[in-house]
């Protein structure tokens, strides 16, 4: 079922949505768009993004921690065009497994984080990450299910992180000079 999504995918290719596809999935490359947007917040950005900011800096370690640590070593699921044979490589980050996504697994822990605090710039991150999760099958970098289990772990690791977060700023009231 799975390889058939993905070659329904593969009828979506064409000169123009390609290079979109290709600039959407390399935002997601090594979470570094999620993590300068983070360091951005906690420094640049006006004060009322800092919670934010910190709460995306946690559910991204927690993400690298569990989703590139952990769980890919433990599956060691084969990439996808492995399997299927898809011409089109977007690049060479290919080396290590399939399952879970991790490009969605950081998408969704930094936006989910972002909503967390931030409805309206929540909103907007949250669709971004749909995009970049949407670009790994639509490259077919991943199988469904990948994408799937990386978009429910880093929402988890998102929110995750707001709780924790949260219990930082009570238990350590002087972080809310700096946070608030």
């Amino acid at each position: 079922m799975e390889i058939q999504i993905l070659h329904w995918f593969e009828t979506l290719h064409n000169p123009i949505t390609n290079p979109i596809f290709y600039v959407i999935t390399t935002l997601g490359n090594a979470g570094w768009f999620w993590i300068v947007l983070a360091v951005l917040m906690l420094t640049v950005l006006p004060k009322k993004y800092k919670k934010a900011g910190l709460t995306m800096a946690i559910a991204l370690i927690l993400s690298l921690i569990f989703c590139n640590g952990i769980m890919k070593h433990l599956w060691a699921r084969p990439r996808a065009f492995w399997v299927v044979g898809q011409n089109f490589v977007v690049g060479n980050e290919f080396e290590n497994y399939s399952f879970p996504s991790g490009h969605s697994s950081a998408s969704f822990a930094a936006a989910v984080s972002i909503f967390m605090w931030r409805k309206k710039e929540g909103s907007a991150a949250l669709v971004l990450a749909a995009l970049i999760a949407f670009s790994r099958l639509y490259f077919t970098v991943h199988y469904p299910t990948d994408v799937l289990v990386g978009t429910i772990t880093g929402a988890l690791y998102g929110v995750a992180a707001y709780f924790i977060v949260k219990a930082l700023m009570n238990k350590v009231p002087k972080l809310n000079a700096i946070f608030n």
